[in-house]
């Protein structure tokens, strides 16, 4: 069955886990920005962890169900409605055949997710439904969304019931979060001063920020020789420093090597709230050992598997 896009939003693209196994010709992993987010949504509506769903950029789409499916929205706070009445977010509930469902505006936070049940079945690409927009590949026709685009279905499970996740374990979005940082790998490219400043302060995300790298400002964080080094390869979170002296966090669409000064990366556990960041909201970064990165992204991944009620 197909699901009618009435409007799609500013930037609604489909998504699952990513692309993995192709960094080495260039192209990163894409995927959801808020990986955890986007887990739960298709727990809730009992599919696989890497079954595609649709990533929705400030505003979300409006959609057309040709079947009653068990849908779930998760990710950022925005209002959702079906055939006009509200409907909770990070819980499951059924649209009839024919319902209309929309997501709104984001009120905190920027991405939502709008897991179906049996998922969105486009074709995959080089193993993955991920859009990678800047390489045109996945998704639908490798693009964001447009107005009377049609997403093919996979059957939906059988047996559909409602679930939710448990209260305590819905984030806010409005705060200013404190990012788990590990320092490294050119971080004697930098002087005293400019690691202290990096992790003294707060930084602004900036407008110039998207799936490819958030940009930010905030003290300045000075070199020691210059801000080139031989290109080499970059981690999902790296943080790299050119000669403004301003970071910009690189993420899930990021470029694959590079050749500017990196003086530390963002935890893997963190890019979620990194990419929940309004434009003009501020972060802190706080410095932590790759033991203790190891040890929290072990207890966030027990926490995830009792999440739903």
């Amino acid at each position: 069955m197909n699901l009618l896009v009435q409007d799609a939003g500013p930037l609604t693209t489909v998504q699952d886990l990513g692309r993995m196994g192709q960094l080495r010709v260039g192209l990163p992993r894409s995927g959801p920005m808020d990986r955890e987010a986007f887990v739960l949504a298709n727990r809730l509506v009992g599919n696989d962890d890497n079954s595609a769903g649709l990533e929705c950029t400030l505003m979300g789409p409006r959609l057309e169900f040709a079947d009653a499916r068990w849908v779930a929205v998760t990710g950022a706070e925005a209002f959702v409605a079906l055939d006009g009445e509200e409907m909770p977010r990070w819980e499951s509930f059924r649209v009839p055949a024919g319902g209309v469902l929309r997501i709104g505006a984001a009120r905190t936070g920027v991405r939502a997710y709008l897991a179906i049940a049996g998922g969105i079945t486009t074709p995959p690409v080089l193993g993955s439904r991920a859009t990678y927009l800047r390489g045109g590949l996945g998704g639908l026709h490798g693009r964001a969304l447009r107005k009377n685009d049609t997403l093919p279905l996979g059957p939906a499970p059988a047996g559909g019931t409602a679930r939710r996740v448990r209260a305590e374990m819905v984030p806010t979005h409005g705060d200013e979060p404190r990012i788990d940082t590990i320092l490294g790998p050119q971080d004697d490219r930098f002087i005293a001063a400019g690691i202290a400043a990096l992790f003294g302060g707060p930084y602004e995300m900036l407008p110039q920020s998207d799936r490819m790298g958030a940009r930010f400002k905030g003290a300045r964080i000075e070199h020691t020789r210059g801000h080139d080094i031989i290109s080499d390869g970059i981690a999902l979170g790296a943080i790299q420093v050119i000669g403004d002296g301003q970071p910009i966090v690189l993420l899930v669409d990021r470029q694959t090597a590079g050749g500017y000064t990196k003086i530390g990366a963002v935890c893997s556990y963190e890019i979620g709230r990194v990419g929940q960041l309004k434009p003009g909201q501020r972060l802190r970064f706080r410095q932590v050992t790759v033991a203790a990165a190891h040890a929290e992204l072990a207890a966030r991944r027990a926490v995830l598997e009792t999440a739903i009620a």
